[in-house]
């Protein structure tokens, strides 16, 4: 059967909840027994997330496959409970490399090489690719930056020629916009959807579905204003207004009618869900929202939480964990540069220190590493948390003069942590550090494998750095052990201390594992020991 396409765009402003728009229709396909599947499109010109600051940008989401890719993919991932491939996040850069090199080898015969067709044509090939390798039977298609955008041009141009292409049966497109509601007026404003779809039009793409993001649920009235304006029958405007939390949405879209109307759409009339699968997603949805009452508060102390969607695979992990084990989390971001006070960090049940690079903010991480170990509270340190977790330990256990890692003082007189053997020749920085996922042998008689309840775990990676072997024996001598390696025992995985009350460190990151219902498992033992008193 031929695979059918859904292409998400957004209007007004970014930050409207495109990805959990395309995550939740996807989930609904996937829940009506379909094989589905999501792509975005990023049009700026970097290759490839991997260089970009999580501040400016969100986290970087690393697949199994080795892809450093926008945080979306994280969405998607977490909805369908399914691995995607770096493949499906395309960007300008990646569209542009393959016209050029392929002009470069002559592959054009001649022709003057232009945006349209060689540009669009590259970009309908990467998507239609997808759907055919992967033999889906819905494959929903993210585009984005927002309508009107220069940068995102080419993309619309594909989608919209693939529409013409694969027939009104073949292609729908859903156009999330805003109706904000201002204090001093109280009503739902449509003004800013009327334009956004106007643009749309413009350049030749018809919304079928409008996904209106509001505080509280789309108006009838707004409803059919929208509808007038925008050429869009009532039915297909779609309120999606606040929730407590984003896996309710699809419940929210489907409630509204949407499962029908894309089945009459692509001509699958009568195609009700009838899936089994609903009660069990329904139950995951409802108890990420059901613990209010019993409360844990962790300190996740980093380098970028300005920005909470800097770490948000991890802000999901520790709720799914929360969610298993009966507890709301209450998650405090504390920048690790500024803080001074380290007794404040008495009052959490908790402390977890994510990943990250570079100097800034290096210093208090060390030195929160150090006060979670002395006052023995649950401490989980993720990749850079995990070797700073050893200098503290090097530096205050071992009393080893001027301990750090390499990365943050190049002529350390004790590298506990230092760069890769494999990354010492190399000078490009996007796309070449230790990516993706990679096999953990994990010993016996450890909480790592207590944790995991097996030898041999997959986790995905993403450092430059790495434990220097000749200091482990000291530090097993003095109640540091590592648990786990990978490559032949050539790099540490996990550290832990095993007479703490739970103090474990993982080079991985374990947060891009975690699913809804499914929580990884060491969020899960994190948590635990956190409610423990």
């Amino acid at each position: 059967m031929q695979t059918k396409f859904i292409f998400v765009t957004g209007g007004v402003m970014s930050g409207l909840g495109k990805g959990v728009t395309t995550s939740s229709i996807a989930k609904l396909l996937q829940l009506a027994d379909q094989k589905v599947s999501c792509v975005k499109i990023d049009p700026y010109l970097n290759y490839d997330a991997g260089t970009m600051n999580p501040v400016a940008h969100g986290e970087v989401f690393v697949t199994e496959d080795g892809g450093e890719c926008d945080m979306d993919i994280g969405n998607y991932e977490r909805f369908l409970n399914q691995n995607i491939l770096k493949s499906h996040n395309i960007t300008t850069a990646q569209v542009y490399s393959s016209v050029i090199e392929a002009e470069r080898k002559g592959e054009y015969l001649g022709a003057c090489v232009q945006i349209i067709p060689h540009v669009t044509d590259e970009i309908k090939n990467r998507i239609r690719k997808i759907a055919e390798d992967e033999k889906l039977d819905f494959l929903i298609v993210e585009c984005g930056g927002t309508v009107g955008d220069i940068e995102s041009l080419p993309f619309l141009e594909a989608l919209r020629q693939m529409r013409v292409e694969e027939g009104p049966q073949g292609v729908i497109f859903v156009h999330v916009t805003l109706a904000p509601s201002l204090d001093v007026v109280g009503e739902q404003k449509t003004k800013p959807t009327q334009h956004s779809v106007q643009e749309l039009r413009r350049i030749g793409i018809q919304p079928d579905f409008l996904a209106v993001r509001c505080t509280l649920p789309l108006e009838e009235k707004t409803k059919q204003k929208i509808a007038m304006f925008t050429n869009v029958t009532p039915k297909d405007v779609l309120s999606c207004h606040d929730a407590k939390s984003i896996f309710q949405v699809p419940q929210m879209l489907y409630d509204q009618g949407i499962m029908d109307s894309i089945f009459t759409k692509f001509g699958k009339v009568g195609m009700v869900n009838t899936s089994t699968k609903w009660d069990q997603w329904n139950k995951i949805a409802e108890n990420m929202v059901n613990h209010e009452d019993q409360k844990i508060n962790i300190a996740m102390v980093g380098k970028y939480v300005t920005l909470a969607d800097s770490y948000v695979s991890v802000n999901h992990a520790l709720r799914h964990a929360g969610a298993k084990t009966g507890k709301s989390i209450d998650i405090d971001w504390i920048d690790s540069e500024s803080i001074t006070d380290y007794s404040v960090l008495s009052k959490y049940d908790g402390i977890l220190v994510p990943g990250g690079f570079g100097t800034r903010g290096s210093e208090g991480i060390i030195q929160t590493a150090n006060f979670a170990r002395e006052k023995n509270i649950p401490y989980l340190g993720i990749c850079f948390g995990f070797q700073l977790a050893a200098v503290a330990f090097g530096r205050y256990v071992l009393k080893l003069e001027d301990a750090n890692s390499t990365e943050i003082k190049s002529d350390a007189m004790n590298p506990i942590v230092d760069l890769l053997p494999e990354q010492k020749d190399i000078s490009d920085m996007g796309g070449s550090l230790r990516l993706g996922a990679n096999e953990i042998f994990l010993k016996d008689n450890t909480n790592a494998r207590k944790i995991y309840h097996r030898s041999v775990i997959s986790k995905r990676h993403r450092h430059r750095y790495e434990i220097n072997k000749k200091y482990i024996p000291e530090f097993e001598k003095n109640g540091l052990i590592f648990s786990a390696e990978s490559d032949n025992g050539k790099r540490m995985e996990i550290l832990e201390i095993p007479s703490h009350k739970f103090y474990l460190g993982v080079q991985f990151h374990p947060e891009f594992n975690s699913r809804p219902g499914f929580p990884e498992e060491v969020f899960e033992a994190f948590v635990k020991a956190s409610t423990e008193k």
